[in-house]
């Protein structure tokens, strides 16, 4: 299924609600049965506290700058970099005399990691396209800008980039005669318990998607207050190929309230680079580092770049193992891949991380997928070495990119990772977080003025938050615009269903005719009783240690069955695996199609139910305890 932005756009407006749209709006009732701890405040929280507490970010927010001295007019252009990392008393980003260094903070030139001295300076090797930054120690805090992001790097390249159609670097001359990174301590960095909003795919390709992002999970996140220590981690995609659009989104996380940062994604790229050195550099130029790391808490979180391109044959195939990178259609064209100089750094940041500490792996590409276990291109090339640098750790992957929510754990395994990779079972968990943008900002407009984007999963629009305790976390997915207890949808997948899905997607294809109906898909017939026909649960946070149970007008409960069990098959696609509530709505209102997700249950329905109507309770657990009951009613009918 290609990675790109549906079609569907044009048709998100103005659209006649067809008879088959009864399935959106099955009557759902939502109540939370067990809780197992208070939830952090969240978007749809009462307004009052929450803007007090915005108002208390912007007014104590730590803003200003890295500090680059520059060098004399007749500096020879040195191949060393020197600096100190300070405590920044009066807050002007100066390094001044009178304050003082910090010694132990971790420095990297991108290759080399090093740490400063008692008075807080280091020492770097210089080269001349390269990123010098800090990793940010637990108890303080870099400084942020007017739009809350992060400032904790140096972009040097005395030349600037080649010619690039969104600018890339500009020349920065003769290496400085020091950069220097101001810091103050910060109680909510110190935390042992965190909160980490991990962002997927914001992926704005105008205008008129900035404003969605604006109206859905920016707007969420603008009333929680929650993230101040961790902050927001944006992981790629940050924008659709228009690379016009960072000041924009910079705009957006203006609103936000804690301290922002963004890794690359393949729709951030400078795609008219000749070369992979100067693939991302609009991106390091507006927004961040290609690649870095940070401390919250007990937690390092390391932010990488997945994305390589170009990557051609010839050129990027120095190990005999990559042979994934050209695509006939779009070629050159990018890969999930590190570079040998990323591997190096990685290794040497690992180094000097306590082995007691939480690892949160974050990159744009998985390391591994569900969504595209079959497609190498999809997935980390150097995967195994990164679990070997993370043997023994407490960890944990994010990441973006498929537009699809993934909560895997350890053990699990798919056909295509040990086809692939030779991997036999996922070492620790791995969360693919959903996406801000849905399915591409696709399907019917919402009254709250975003598209319904429904995803190829099934799975709603939204962000991910890693609730941190210590060295241990409890992942939670919040759907844009909805409470934290909205966890699932409920669906009857029906032999008439399944007809009609094949019937339409036909129809689709060609628009021959008058367009096939569903009806209400809550209305099943004896007919449809004497086939098959299951109850189905989408629980978008469901995963291979959680539980599905449902009852029929009150009586015994019974476990739903996960269609995916995640012991090495490959991928279930079709009807009978679909999610009935989303692809409905997608089949009609446009999209990508949830024919297949690995967070469906489904419990058959008896043959010899009464006519009339039933209603079914469904009460999902997850890894923790924590239950979210949901209740459906549906009929029974003779005929349809």
């Amino acid at each position: 299924m290609p990675l790109s932005r549906s079609s569907s756009k044009s048709v998100r407006t103005g659209m006649a609600v067809l008879g088959a749209m009864a399935i959106a709006g099955s009557t759902l009732t939502t109540s939370v049965v067990q809780t197992a701890t208070a939830a952090p405040a969240t978007a749809t929280q009462a307004d009052g506290n929450d803007r007090h507490d915005r108002n208390d970010w912007n007014a104590n927010a730590y803003r200003g700058k890295v500090e680059v001295v520059p060098a004399d007019a007749d500096a020879d252009g040195g191949r060393v970099l020197t600096g100190r990392v300070f405590l920044d008393g009066d807050r002007d980003s100066r390094n001044d005399e009178r304050e003082r260094g910090l010694a132990g903070v971790v420095v990297s030139n991108g290759r080399d990691v090093v740490t400063t001295d008692r008075h807080g300076r280091y020492r770097l090797p210089a080269y001349d396209n390269m990123t010098v930054f800090i990793t940010q120690p637990s108890g303080y805090q870099v400084p942020v800008d007017e739009h809350n992001v992060a400032q904790f790097h140096y972009n040097h390249l005395p030349a600037g980039s080649p010619e690039l159609r969104y600018g890339g670097i500009e020349p920065t001359g003769p290496l400085p005669e020091a950069v220097n990174f101001p810091l103050v301590k910060n109680q909510a960095t110190k935390d042992r318990e965190q909160h980490c909003v991990i962002a997927g795919d914001l992926q704005t390709y105008d205008k008129e998607e900035v404003g969605y992002a604006r109206a859905g999970a920016i707007s969420d996140l603008s009333r929680r207050n929650d993230y101040t220590g961790c902050g927001a981690l944006f992981i790629g995609d940050v924008v659709g190929d228009d690379l016009s659009l960072y000041p924009d989104v910079r705009g957006l996380t203006a609103e936000l309230n804690g301290p922002v940062r963004f890794l690359p994604g393949n729709h951030d790229l400078d795609y008219d680079a000749k070369t992979a050195e100067h693939s991302f550099d609009t991106f390091r130029a507006h927004m961040a580092p290609a690649y870095y790391s940070y401390d919250v808490g007990r937690t390092h979180v390391i932010a990488l770049n997945t994305v390589r391109y170009p990557c051609t044959p010839g050129v990027d195939n120095t190990d005999g193992r990559h042979t994934n990178c050209n695509d006939p259609e779009n070629s050159p064209s990018y890969n999930g891949r590190l570079d040998q100089k990323q591997l190096e750094w990685l290794e040497r940041d690992l180094a000097k991380v306590p082995s007691d500490k939480l690892v949160v792996v974050a990159g744009h590409i998985p390391l591994l997928t569900f969504a595209d276990e079959g497609s190498a291109r999809h997935q980390v090339d150097q995967v195994r070495e990164i679990y070997n640098l993370l043997e023994g750790r407490r960890a944990v992957s994010v990441a973006g990119h498929t537009h699809s929510i993934e909560n895997m754990k350890t053990g699990d395994l798919f056909k295509g990772w040990r086809d692939l990779f030779g991997i036999e079972g996922l070492p620790f968990p791995h969360i693919t977080a959903g996406a801000i943008s849905g399915d591409w900002y696709s399907g019917k407009l919402t009254e709250k003025g975003y598209p319904a984007a429904v995803g190829r999963d099934g799975g709603r629009p939204g962000v991910l938050t890693l609730d941190i305790k210590g060295n241990s976390f409890k992942e939670r997915f919040t759907v844009t615009g909805e409470k934290d207890d909205v966890q699932m949808q409920l669906g009857v997948n029906s032999p008439t269903y399944r007809q009609w899905y094949v019937d339409r997607r036909v129809w689709n294809g060609n628009k021959q005719g008058e367009a096939p109906e569903l009806g209400d898909s809550r209305v099943v017939s004896r007919d449809d009783l004497t086939g098959t026909t299951w109850l189905t649960t989408n629980f978008w946070m469901g995963s291979t240690d959680s539980k599905v149970e449902a009852s029929i007008d009150g009586g015994r409960v019974h476990k739903a069955v996960r269609t995916q069990q995640a012991r090495g098959e490959g991928q279930l696609i079709g009807p009978e695996w679909s999610d009935p509530h989303a692809a409905a709505q997608q089949l009609i209102n446009g999209g990508s199609v949830a024919d297949r997700t690995m967070h469906l249950w489904r419990l058959e329905l008896p043959s010899d139910l009464e006519a009339g109507t039933h209603h079914a309770k469904v009460t999902a657990t997850d890894s923790y305890g924590r239950s979210f009951t949901e209740t459906l009613r549906f009929t029974v009918v003779e005929e349809r």
